[in-house]
């Protein structure tokens, strides 16, 4: 197993790729730390980690919110003593509102997708620093590369604001043994938050312009984060993998 002995906070893991991570993470070893805002779906998942017989906590966390960080960490270190492990996946979907120009969406967005990312790595890094480091995965999107119509303009803007503070924060944070790095994921299964991206015609359109053909599945980002997450990529920082069928290849 590649993560026995680890720490792993993981920040929107009751759905999705966050579960997926979260599940992932507990078959390699790792004691994982289930962040969200469903206290009723990040209470399930927990208890569906430990009935698969892995160790599992559930804490309330809104990712825009400073102070639920620093509770968040307190608590993380409180149980466990150390942090080794942050991903910072929680993130709204760019569909989610049909007004693509919005203003107080794009807040929303700005505040979720970038701000919180911001927030994870401020304090989680706080949190490594004293225990000689740690790995940070932060997920972008394809959306900070490419224009995608029936999404807010928002969107990327917000994604690639995670791109660039993954970078900065890798060199920023080399000194002290803490790698940084991103997950850029294509064309996958609608977020909870999705809305237009959601209906089957955009989303054949969509895929009809990836290479390998498909849609990604949630597993298939899951195992990217494991990688960068784990020593395998002890001499990985600053970079962001693209797992999107080709899409930004084109």
């Amino acid at each position: 197993m590649r993560l026995v002995g680890k720490i792993a906070l993981i920040t929107g893991a009751a759905n999705g790729m966050g579960c997926a991570t979260a599940e992932t993470f507990s078959r390699e070893g790792a004691v994982v730390v289930i962040a969200d805002v469903d206290d009723e779906e990040g209470s399930r998942v927990t208890k569906q980690i430990r009935t698969a017989g892995g160790t599992a906590d559930y804490i309330h966390l809104d990712v825009t919110d400073e102070t639920a960080w620093t509770v968040a960490i307190d608590a993380v270190l409180g149980r466990h003593e150390r942090l080794d492990i942050l991903v910072n996946n929680a993130g709204i979907s760019g569909t989610f509102d049909p007004d693509l120009t919005s203003t107080e969406f794009f807040d929303r967005l700005i505040a979720v997708n970038a701000r919180g990312v911001f927030l994870g790595m401020k304090h989680g890094a706080a949190a490594m620093k004293p225990t000689g480091g740690g790995s940070i995965v932060n997920l972008s999107s394809i959306s900070a590369h490419i224009g995608q119509l029936g999404v807010h303009l928002g969107y990327g803007a917000s994604k690639a604001a995670v791109k660039a503070m993954t970078t900065t924060a890798a060199v920023h944070y080399a000194g002290d043994g803490i790698r940084v790095n991103a997950v850029a994921p294509g064309m996958l299964p609608p977020m909870r938050t999705s809305r237009g991206s959601a209906d089957p015609a955009w989303r054949a359109k969509q895929i009809d312009g990836v290479p390998l053909r498909r849609e990604g599945k949630v597993q298939e980002v899951a195992d990217a984060v494991l990688f960068l997450a784990s020593d395998e990529a002890s001499y990985v920082t600053g970079t962001e993998l693209m797992v999107d069928g080709g899409l930004t290849a084109v």
